[in-house]
């Protein structure tokens, strides 16, 4: 499945659109009518509008939202078009069950215990990662994959790199090993890094902080050991500061923590990663796009994900984050010569086209 998001940045134009707009409802109509109404360069301000009316005005955001879809599918058949150098294809992954979902299923407060401290996948989650392994095999994901981003919790790099990975270790070949053998106490064989693409834990994309040890990461010289061929050099302190057992990190960070890290993926020039991350971060990171598409669309993105899940999507740089020139663009008219095509020589001679 591949569906576009549109990520843009925040400008003062949307900005002043929105603090004038929400003083009532009678300036709030107006406002947004006028916008409605303007041409297409105004739309992105709308976008951004609707979004921050979603959460301070619910009422309006559901009122206006239709209007202005359908104004815009109306115009362009609910189509959108892009420099294909402004866009990364990323492939979503959720963990596969960890030890931490079953008995929270069963007792939500199971979460907060120790025993759970940087939970493991279960045998059944092995199961989901050899499943899902075979899936991005068959397909020939495996094949156009340039980074796996990976969270770096026990439960995300075992499946990262058992979806990801080479195949089962072999003594003799000499290259690290992306998973060291029984690493979780799993009786899961060794993984290689032969053939494999580059794998980097990154904490911006970790589950939501704090409160349930199952969310709290060992040091990063125990993970060294664990994932040897597994870069750690973006995370800068060894112990876990960011997890605090008494403050659970809000949606709203979440989902802030989310733009940052997507933000982040702009500075790398792959232009197609997987991401093996959690539930909640990927449900409040994504809950921001689809505003602006049909609701069934905004389904596909938002809806939460299920255990060794993967969910393909396109992210768009509509705001110059990325500065990447095409790989595949040409600019023609080499060798030089005289093109000047019928419509614009008409537009420049109008006395011509009225002969």
């Amino acid at each position: 499945m591949s569906i576009s998001i549109i990520y843009s940045t925040p400008s003062t134009a949307s900005s002043y659109a929105l603090n004038s707009s929400l003083v009532s409802l009678p300036t709030t109509l107006p406002s947004i009518s006028k916008l409605l109404s303007s041409s297409p360069p105004h739309r992105p301000f709308v976008f951004e509008l609707l979004f921050h009316l979603q959460f301070s005005a619910p009422l309006l955001f559901f009122l206006f939202q239709a209007t202005f879809m359908t104004a815009v599918m109306d115009a362009t058949g609910g189509q959108s078009l892009y420099p294909l150098h402004r866009t990364k294809t990323l492939h979503l992954v959720r963990h596969a069950q960890g030890i931490h979902n079953v008995e929270g299923e069963k007792d939500h407060d199971a979460y907060k215990s120790d025993d759970f401290f940087d939970a493991n996948i279960t045998p059944l989650g092995w199961k989901q990662v050899d499943n899902l392994r075979k899936h991005v095999h068959a397909c020939g994901l495996s094949k156009r994959i340039d980074l796996v981003v990976v969270s770096p919790l026990l439960r995300t790099m075992q499946t990262a790199v058992g979806v990801f990975g080479g195949e089962a270790y072999t003594d003799g070949i000499n290259v690290p090993p992306l998973m060291a053998a029984n690493t979780g106490k799993s009786g899961h064989p060794a993984i290689s890094s032969l053939n494999s693409p580059p794998f980097v834990a990154v904490e911006l994309c970790r589950e939501r902080l704090g409160v349930n040890p199952c969310d709290k990461r060992r040091s990063i010289t125990e993970y060294r050991l664990l994932f040897p061929a597994v870069d750690f050099s973006l995370i800068e302190n060894n112990d876990d500061i960011l997890w605090t057992p008494g403050i659970r990190e809000r949606d709203e960070e979440v989902a802030a923590r989310g733009q940052k890290f997507l933000k982040w993926l702009w500075t790398r020039k792959e232009k197609e990663i997987a991401i093996v991350s959690h539930s909640a971060f990927l449900s409040q990171t994504l809950s921001a796009f689809g505003n602006d598409c049909h609701p069934s669309v905004k389904s596909e993105i938002c809806t939460h994900f299920a255990n060794c899940e993967l969910r393909s999507v396109v992210i768009i740089d509509r705001s110059m984050i990325g500065s990447d020139s095409s790989t595949t663009n040409y600019p023609g008219k080499i060798p030089s010569g005289l093109d000047l095509p019928s419509d614009i020589a008409s537009e420049k001679h109008p006395e011509e086209k009225g002969a």
